[in-house]
C-alpha cells in the first residue's frame, strides 16, 4: 500500500531546476529544453503542513550520464543540505553518483586570509598597528604629507587641566629625518604605497560585499547511466503555513427530516470550507498535484553550509632516542596458493553495491526485466502520479547505513485536481462542500459579562474530513449573520458555534451560598468540623420574541470539588463548564436554578468554642452528646483551673496589701522612740505580718503547684479524647 509520502518536500524560493544531459539527447517523454545547457525537471507535486514547513517533489526522464543542477536562495541551502533525496527509479540501469555545491567558508576566516586582515571592523588605530613595515602616506590636518615606515601605534596620557589626563593615540613613522610621533586625531587620511599591500586590501573588502550580495547558490546532481531513467529529486525547507477558512450556509427554514419512529429530527447547514495557500517562492506552480496535511511534524533549524572549524590542542612534536636501520630476510607468503592476490577494496566495494541495486530492483510490469530507455518507458510523467511509497525509497535511493523509521499516519487534504498557482501569489481552493448535521441554538455563559445570549448554532462533525482551525462566516438565509471560530475538529465531533448577540433574549442571575454544620469531632485538642456548602444560582430567560421560540444552551461554570444537585445532571459537560439545554417558547419566561454542593473540612483548637456553642450544635444535630459530655468536662476541668487561679491572685493581692502596710509602719516607727507604747505595738503588729508573708509563701506555692496539675490533667484529657 502507498504511504502517504508525498513527499513531503518543498523547494527554495527562487528556486530553478535543470539538467544537462551528456549525450545532448531527449528521450520521450522529457520536458522541452529551456536552453542549451539542459531541461526542466518539473515540479510534480507540492505537500504543505501546518508547522511552517512544506515540501517539493520533482521527477522528470534523464538520458544517459546528466547533471542535475538546482540554484536557490542562499539562504535556504541549509534545509535543502537537512532533507533533500535523490533516487533513480531506473531499476538498477543507474546511479547516484553524489551532490556538490560550493562551500561556503566563514566570513571572518576568509577575511583574515588576506595580508590586511579586517576581519573584526578594526579602527584606524588598530589599522595602522597592523600595518607595521608598511610604507604610507599621511595626510596631517594641517595641510601636509608625511611619509614613512610605520613602526608601531601606542597610547600616551596627556593633560587636560591641572586635575585630569585623557589618554591619546600616537603613530610612530620612520621618515627620511628619523623617527616621527604624530597624535593620531591630527591625521586626517592616509595611503598605502605599497601596491601589492593595497591590493590585499581591496581584495578583502570586495570579499567583504560580494559575501553580502551572494544571493544564489548550485547544486549539482551528478548522475550516471544508460537509457532513459526517471530521476525525484525532493527537499523539505521552511514555507508559510496553510489556512483555512469556513462558509457555514443556514436554511431558511427549519427542515424536519423523514426519520423513523422514535428517532430525532435534526436540522441540516451546509459547510464549505476553503484552503488558503501562498506561493513565496519564485517560480509558478503550474499544474502540481497538492497535498495538504493536518500534522505538525518537528522541524528545526541547523546550519550545515558553512564550514565548522574547532579549536585543536598544540601537542609538541614527540622525540625517541635514534636507532639503527635494521635489514630483514626474505620470505614465503603463505597465501600464494589461494588464488594470487586479493581483489582491491574499491573494486569489490562497487560490485558489492551494483550487486545491492540490482538486488533491489522491482519487477518489470511486463514481467521482463530490461534496461536503457525501454526499461523506463512505462514510467508516466504526469501530474496524477501515485506517491511514492516507503518501498520506493528503500529501493531507489542511494543506499546508506542508516535505519529507515516508520513514521505515524496523519490527516491530509489531497486536491482531486491539479493547482496552478503563480510566483508570489496566494490562492484560495475549495477542499470542503458538505451537508451536516446542526441546528440554532442560543448559547449563554455568564463569564461573558452580557445580559443577552449569543445566537449560535451547534454543528456535528458527519463529514468524514477533520476540520481545521481557522474562521467560520456564518450565512443565514442567504444573508451574512456574522463570524464564528472554530478549532481542531475531528470527524464525528460537536462543536458549538457563536456568530451573534440574541438581543431578543434578556437574562438575570441571583446567587446564594448556605454553609450547614454537617458533624462536629473532637480528637486531640482539635475540633474537626464538616460543614456542607451549598450554592445556588438562579436563572431567568425571557424572550421577547413572540414568533419564534429559542433553544438555548447555558454554560455554567463548574466548580472543581464541587458536585452537581440540581438539576440531575447536564446535557453535556466540558473541562471548565455544565451545559444545561433550555426550551423558552415564544414570547415567554422560563427560569432555571442551579444548585452545586461541596463539603467542607475546618480545624480549629478546642478554647475556640463554649459549652453553649456545642449545645447549640446539639439541638441541630451537629454535635453528638458524646461531644457535648466532652465539653461539659472540658468546662469542669477549666473551671477548677480558674478556681486555683483566683486563689494565686489572692495570696498575690494580699501580700501586696501588707508590703504597703509595712512600709507605713516603718515610716511612723522613725518618728516616735523606741520605748513608747505606740512603738511596741509598731513591732507587734509587724512581727505578725512577718508571719502571715511566710504563711502566704507556702499557700502560694502550693496553689501553683494545683494550678500545674489541673492544667496538666486537663491537657491530657484532651489529648486523649476521640469522640464525634
Amino acid at each position: 500500500m502507498k504511504s502517504m509520502l508525498s513527499f513531503a518536500l518543498v523547494a527554495a524560493a527562487g528556486l530553478v531546476v535543470g539538467i544537462a544531459p551528456a549525450r545532448g539527447q531527449e528521450a520521450g517523454g522529457v520536458a522541452a529544453a529551456a536552453d542549451q545547457d539542459g531541461a526542466k525537471l518539473p515540479l510534480r507535486r507540492i505537500t504543505l503542513y501546518r508547522s511552517g514547513v512544506g515540501a517539493f517533489e520533482r521527477r522528470g526522464l534523464i538520458e544517459g550520464d546528466a547533471n542535475v543542477q538546482l540554484r536557490f536562495d542562499t539562504k535556504q541551502i541549509n534545509d535543502i543540505l537537512k532533507s533533500m533525496i535523490v533516487l533513480d527509479l531506473s531499476k538498477g540501469q543507474g546511479r547516484i553518483e553524489g551532490v556538490s555545491y560550493g562551500s561556503k567558508e566563514p566570513l571572518s576566516k576568509r577575511l583574515s586570509s588576506f595580508a590586511v586582515d579586517i576581519s573584526d571592523d578594526p579602527s584606524m588605530q588598530a589599522l595602522l598597528g597592523r600595518l607595521r613595515g608598511a610604507e604610507v602616506s599621511l595626510k596631517l590636518a594641517e595641510g601636509r604629507e608625511l611619509v614613512g615606515t610605520v613602526l608601531g601605534v601606542e597610547t600616551r596620557q596627556e593633560p587636560v587641566n591641572k586635575d585630569a589626563v585623557t589618554n591619546v593615540a600616537f603613530v610612530n613613522v620612520l621618515t627620511s629625518d628619523g623617527v616621527v610621533s604624530v597624535r593620531l586625531p591630527q591625521v586626517v587620511s592616509f595611503d598605502l604605497r605599497d601596491a601589492a599591500l593595497k591590493s590585499e586590501l581591496n581584495k578583502a573588502l570586495s570579499a567583504l560585499a560580494e559575501y553580502r550580495a551572494d544571493r544564489t547558490k548550485t547544486v549539482d546532481i551528478r548522475l550516471a547511466g544508460q537509457g532513459a531513467r526517471e530521476i525525484v529529486v525532493g527537499y523539505v525547507q521552511e514555507a508559510p503555513v496553510w489556512k483555512t477558512s469556513y462558509r457555514l450556509i443556514l436554511p431558511d427554514t427549519k427542515k424536519e427530516a423523514k426519520a423513523e419512529k422514535g428517532s430525532e429530527t435534526k436540522e441540516g447547514v451546509t459547510l464549505q470550507g476553503w484552503a488558503i495557500v501562498e506561493n513565496t517562492t519564485d517560480e509558478d506552480w503550474n499544474q502540481v498535484t497538492l497535498s495538504l496535511v493536518s500534522g505538525r511534524p518537528v522541524s528545526f533549524t541547523m546550519d550545515l553550509y558553512e564550514p565548522l572549524y574547532v579549536t585543536r590542542p598544540d601537542v609538541p612534536v614527540p622525540t625517541v632516542p635514534g636507532v639503527m636501520p635494521r635489514m630483514f630476510e626474505g620470505g614465503q607468503s603463505p597465501f600464494q596458493d589461494q588464488g594470487g592476490f586479493p581483489e582491491d577494496p574499491g573494486e569489490a566495494k562497487s560490485k558489492r553495491y551494483a550487486g545491492n541495486l540490482a538486488d533491489a530492483a522491482p519487477p518489470s510490469p511486463s514481467g521482463g526485466g530490461g534496461g536503457g530507455s525501454e526499461g523506463a518507458a512505462h514510467y508516466r510523467l504526469d501530474a496524477e502520479d501515485a506517491p511514492l511509497s516507503s518501498e520506493d525509497l528503500a529501493a531507489y535511493a542511494a543506499r546508506t547505513q542508516a535505519a529507515a523509521m516508520e513514521v505515524g499516519e496523519v490527516f491530509q487534504y489531497q486536491l482531486e485536481s491539479p493547482v496552478t498557482v503563480e510566483r508570489q501569489r496566494s490562492a484560495m481552493l475549495p477542499i470542503l462542500s458538505a451537508g451536516i448535521e446542526g441546528r440554532r441554538v442560543s448559547i449563554y455563559n455568564p463569564a461573558d459579562g452580557s445580559s443577552h445570549p449569543m445566537r449560535g448554532v451547534e454543528i456535528v462533525n458527519t463529514s468524514k474530513l477533520q476540520l481545521m482551525p481557522g474562521p467560520i462566516s456564518v450565512y443565514d438565509s442567504g444573508a451574512y449573520a456574522g463570524d464564528a471560530q472554530v478549532g481542531h475538529v475531528p470527524a464525528g465531533n460537536k462543536r458549538l458555534l457563536a456568530y451573534s448577540v440574541d438581543l431578543e433574549v434578556d437574562v438575570t442571575s441571583k446567587n446564594e451560598d448556605n454553609t450547614q454544620v454537617k458533624r462536629i469531632k473532637l480528637s486531640k485538642g482539635v475540633v474537626e468540623m464538616r460543614s456542607l456548602v451549598r450554592s445556588t444560582t438562579t436563572y431567568e430567560f425571557v424572550n421577547k420574541d413572540r414568533q419564534r421560540e429559542r433553544t438555548l444552551i447555558v454554560e455554567h461554570p463548574r466548580n472543581n470539588g464541587w458536585s452537581l444537585k440540581q438539576p440531575e445532571k447536564p446535557s453535556e459537560q466540558t473541562a471548565q463548564t455544565y451545559r444545561f439545554e433550555v426550551q423558552i417558547d415564544a414570547g415567554k419566561t422560563t427560569p432555571l436554578s442551579i444548585v452545586q454542593e461541596i463539603e467542607t473540612r475546618t480545624e480549629y483548637q478546642t478554647g475556640q468554642f463554649s459549652l453553649q456553642t456545642m449545645i447549640a450544635y446539639s439541638k441541630n444535630g451537629a454535635a453528638s452528646e458524646a461531644v457535648v459530655n466532652a465539653f461539659r468536662e472540658i468546662a469542669r476541668r477549666q473551671g477548677e483551673l480558674a478556681g486555683h487561679q483566683r486563689t494565686i491572685d489572692d495570696l498575690s493581692n494580699e501580700r501586696a496589701r501588707i508590703g504597703e502596710e509595712q512600709n507605713r509602719i516603718r515610716q511612723n516607727m522613725n518618728t516616735i522612740e523606741r520605748e513608747s507604747d505606740l512603738y511596741r505595738r509598731y513591732m507587734t503588729k509587724f512581727t505578725e505580718q512577718e508571719s502571715r508573708l511566710e504563711a502566704i509563701t507556702e499557700e502560694s506555692l502550693k496553689a501553683k503547684q494545683a494550678l500545674d496539675a489541673a492544667q496538666a490533667s486537663l491537657d491530657e484529657f484532651i489529648a486523649g479524647l476521640s469522640v464525634e
